[in-house]
């Protein structure tokens, strides 16, 4: 059923196996086309695999799902980062910030991209923002 061969693609992820994840949160998602976690754990055992237009995908389909999904956010903005499509990745990383404030990750990765952008102010403002948020990061 779609909960076990989710429990299994989590299981798989937590053990770095992104492949068999993948495949076991696929079953999930074609025995249940609305279920958005599904979507938003394959995007990120795709992006572990260095498939981020998949991931991309998938996240995109966990929001459409979701719309208050900030996770999916989160990385489909880490992934624009990764892409260089900066200003991609500012506008789901503020969105992720405006659902999921306490978020230090999505104001760090923010500011990488606007740092990438040349906006050092709002760059530094984010930094410190995380900094804030969790001082570890700094």
């Amino acid at each position: 059923d779609a909960v076990a061969n989710f429990d299994k693609g989590v299981d798989y992820a937590n053990q770095g196996q992104y492949e068999l994840a993948v495949a076991e949160f696929t079953k999930t998602i074609d025995l249940d086309p609305t279920d958005a976690e599904a979507y938003y754990s394959r995007g990120v055992a795709y992006r572990y695999l260095d498939e981020y237009q998949k991931a991309i995908d998938d996240f995109t389909r966990a929001i459409d799902l979701d719309p208050n999904y900030a996770e999916a956010y989160y990385d489909r903005g880490w992934v624009y980062n990764e892409l260089g499509e900066y200003q991609k990745a500012i506008d789901d990383l503020t969105k992720a910030i405006e659902l999921f404030p306490e978020s230090a990750e999505a104001y760090n990765n923010r500011g990488v991209a606007y740092r990438w952008l040349g906006e050092s102010s709002k760059a530094n403002q984010d930094f410190a923002k995380a900094c804030e948020l969790e001082p570890s990061l700094c």
